[in-house]
């Protein structure tokens, strides 16, 4: 997974895999996805990040292990 911000252009790109792009869809104005040939995400992009979302917030969080109770 890679996350790349274009500040020049405040536009947010979230890659999830490197499966070959088949499709894009419009979520809205500000929202693309790509999909592969089995409908699997395999990028977002949001125009007008800093609007849509809190980027200057940033964290990335990996739990390892989380018991059920």
């Amino acid at each position: 997974m890679k996350i790349t911000y274009f500040k020049d252009t405040d536009t947010l790109l979230v890659n999830f895999n490197d499966n070959l792009i088949v499709e894009t869809k419009d979520l809205n104005e500000n929202v693309l996805i790509e999909m592969d040939q089995n409908g699997n995400i395999v990028s977002m992009t949001i125009e007008h990040a800093k609007q849509q979302t809190e980027i200057g917030n940033f964290s990335f969080n990996q739990v390892e292990n989380m018991e059920v109770l």
